[in-house]
């Protein structure tokens, strides 16, 4: 069965402040896959995701997300491709002066939720998928690292998206915290919802397999699969192919900005919210 490609990067160039992050990457990512973005500090793991989600722009080759052109997108049209994706950050960015069930219900108003009922429902079911049923209540200063990044997690799949971006998600945590958020973010492929995660902590691929591309050296180099450790031989992306895993998701922008386009089908009640600007989701996490 033929698959179906969630990113599809040919020969495309990222380039931040005139210089070139990476260059020539083929990158292709299929429904359902759980796929490792690793590499140094400063590599280009943030960079090249940022180009996922719309932040920073493409200077060269062909890029689709999602069916979306990346290279001629219109910025009117970003708030609608992030409506199908999930953002996990390193810092957190919960709402401080309120607590867990506010911060989620937070985003499901903003994307357009009027049900309070089916709101409420959904925050128990979301917290309950990361094991944090327990903690509508507590305020984000009450959480341990590993549980505000749950807290993240839960906030990511509000909307049921149909891809989720980790950028360095375990990175402010401990070892055993951050095995619980890679294990969370693992299942969540296996039933269906694409996860590109971007680590430099090998232990967790061996742990839970998935294909690996690595930045190195301005390129992205693809580990072929199957992979279980990022030591495995590599090539450069020109050679690299996907694996595709069934799967289906419903999309949504659960990351802590609404937007601008009609709420997806499987958000009942959705009604368009307000505009909000793309730069409003940049982020500080490091590459």
């Amino acid at each position: 069965m033929e698959k179906t490609l969630v990113i599809n990067y040919r020969e495309v160039d990222i380039c931040r402040d005139d210089s070139t992050v990476l260059y020539n990457v083929n990158f292709d990512v299929a429904q359902g896959e759980f796929v490792y973005l690793t590499g140094v500090v400063g590599s280009g793991k943030s960079s090249l995701l940022k180009t996922i989600y719309g932040e920073l722009d493409i200077a060269g080759g062909t890029a689709e997300v999602l069916g979306y052109n990346m290279r001629s997108i219109k910025r009117r049209h970003i708030p609608a491709l992030r409506r199908q994706l999930g953002i996990v950050f390193q810092d957190f960015r919960l709402l401080t002066d309120r607590n867990v069930r506010r911060n989620l219900d937070f985003v499901l108003r903003s994307t357009g939720w009027k049900s309070r009922t089916e709101r409420a429902e959904r925050i128990r079911q979301v917290l309950e998928t990361v094991g944090l049923a327990d903690k509508q209540e507590a305020m984000p200063y009450e959480l341990s690292g590993g549980e505000q990044q749950r807290v993240c997690i839960a906030r990511a799949i509000l909307n049921r998206p149909l891809l989720i971006l980790a950028d360095e998600a375990t990175g402010n945590q401990d070892a055993e915290s951050g095995v619980q958020t890679a294990r969370i973010l693992y299942e969540l492929a296996q039933q269906g919802t694409t996860v590109v995660f971007a680590t430099h902590n090998n232990a967790l691929i061996e742990q839970f397999p998935g294909r690996v591309f690595e930045c190195r050296g301005n390129q992205l180099i693809s580990h072929q699969g199957p992979i279980t450790t990022a030591g495995a031989d590599a090539t450069t992306t020109a050679d690299s192919s996907a694996t595709a895993t069934a799967g289906a998701a419903v999309g949504g922008f659960p990351a802590d900005t609404p937007a601008d386009s009609p709420a997806p089908d499987s958000a009942p009640g959705a009604s368009p919210a307000d505009d909000i600007p793309v730069a409003t989701i940049s982020h500080t996490s490091q590459e």
